[in-house]
């Protein structure tokens, strides 16, 4: 949401001058009445009806241990997200969502991409000897 119009907030100082309270000032430019008391008490303490600060830039909680969370990756780059989140909460102390871990990561350039085919099994083939191939599917 937007914060509302200079031009509005100076007419609203102007109708305080001119003796009207805070909510008869409210109710003449067409504003909630608790708009209209905070806005005068803003006006009584700095003569000012400034809108605060919007949205902005935060700085991503993990920035302090990117060093350390890449080292770690590198060291074992079969980590899952949630081995690195109880790694980051029992080794620094960190608790962090696993969106957060995730986003931070990509915006590090790191991906966890699922591996394009699985090992081969080491007990012996994955076919069932007593029928054809595909023949223990439970699809369809």
């Amino acid at each position: 949401m937007r914060p509302l119009s200079g031009d509005l907030r100076v007419r609203f100082g102007r109708a305080l001058d001119r003796g009207l309270s805070a909510r008869a000032a409210a109710r003449l430019l067409d504003l909630s009445a608790a708009t209209g008391v905070r806005w005068a008490q803003a006006w009584r303490a700095t003569g000012a009806i400034e809108p605060g600060k919007v949205g902005g830039h935060r700085r991503p909680r993990l920035d302090g241990d990117r060093d350390w969370l890449l080292a770690r990756i590198e060291r074992d780059k079969d980590a899952t997200l949630h081995a690195l989140l109880a790694m980051l909460r029992e080794e620094r102390g960190v608790v962090v969502s696993c969106d957060t871990l995730w986003r931070y990561l990509r915006r590090c350039g790191k991906t966890f991409k699922k591996r394009r085919s699985s090992p081969k099994s080491k007990t012996g083939p994955m076919l069932r000897a007593d029928g054809p191939a595909g023949s223990g599917s439970s699809a369809g």
